[in-house]
């Protein structure tokens, strides 16, 4: 896993950071965890858009992969890292014993040939799962559920990972990467190891035309638009804001504005908050 930069030859490859691929060992993916994936382009079903910005970009196949890890004691030899269009992170194809295929997210350290399992008694290897009681104090772990069986919603992007760093009674505390310390039922699964592919983080993609690739469209500023389209419009120049606070094109605020619901059921479980709520 690492990074390549390109000589300056044209404008879009003087800024250009990209991953290397070494680690990816098989280019197709797997025909029988795959399917077609629809491209909304940020519109709902009468066809007004509701999400600004997305549309166009390439094509992409949504990879099936296994967040619930939940087939227990059968062992999987891991036959392939691939690249995921989908997300920042690599995907491990598992070969499980019975014959069955899966995808998972590919810790960092997991190989072709390596050999994973989940399970109440699996050993203490990167890429086993099991539950967050079984787990010593100290471990770093990713693909975390918040309601057993549901299936791992935390932690799942390029080099992110959690620490476990306390147990009392039906709770495990963890430290998440945002800094936040949180309580999770013991019986809930997660993955040990650190998510793959930290090197994400420093990719650069260099060009407009690489954004469009991925299906995000122009953002224009507010303060460049007349009145009549946003709060910020109007004015001679570099204008500023003209209220007290910065808002969306709908006059709510915006740019630091708690976002949380005060009265949320799980606020009871976050032990200490992250930075920036």
């Amino acid at each position: 896993m690492g990074i390549r930069t390109f000589r300056p030859y044209t404008p879009g490859t003087r800024q250009a950071v990209v991953s290397d691929f070494q680690e990816v060992t098989k280019t197709e993916p797997e025909k029988s965890l795959t399917h077609y994936k629809h491209n909304k382009k940020g519109r709902n079903n009468r066809g007004v858009i509701t999400s600004r910005h997305r549309g166009g970009g390439h094509k992409q196949l949504y990879r099936v992969i296994d967040f619930r890890r939940n087939k227990y004691d059968v062992p999987a030899k891991v036959a392939a890292i691939e690249y995921d269009p989908n997300r920042n992170a690599r995907i491990a194809l598992l070969f499980y014993k019975d014959g069955e295929k899966r995808y998972i997210l590919a810790p960092a350290g997991l190989s072709v040939g390596m050999t994973v399992i989940a399970g109440n008694e699996a050993p203490f290897e990167v890429g086993n799962a099991m539950p967050l009681g079984r787990v010593p104090l100290g471990t770093e772990v990713h693909n975390i559920e918040l309601v057993a069986g549901k299936g791992g919603q935390m932690v799942r992007s390029a080099g992110a990972a959690a620490q476990v760093v306390a147990k009392e009674g039906d709770y495990v505390t963890l430290r998440l990467p945002s800094k936040e310390m949180r309580m999770v039922r013991k019986e809930c699964c997660a993955t040990l190891g650190r998510v793959g592919n930290a090197e994400a983080r420093n990719l650069k993609l260099g060009k407009a035309g690489r954004t469009r690739h991925l299906g995000k469209r122009p953002h224009v500023r507010g303060s460049v638009m007349n009145p009549v389209d946003h709060p910020h419009g109007g004015g001679e120049g570099k204008a500023p804001i003209g209220h007290s606070h910065p808002m969306t094109p709908w006059g709510k605020p915006a740019l630091g504005v708690k976002t949380r619901e005060v009265k949320k059921a799980s606020n009871r479980l976050i032990v200490r908050r992250r930075n920036k709520a």
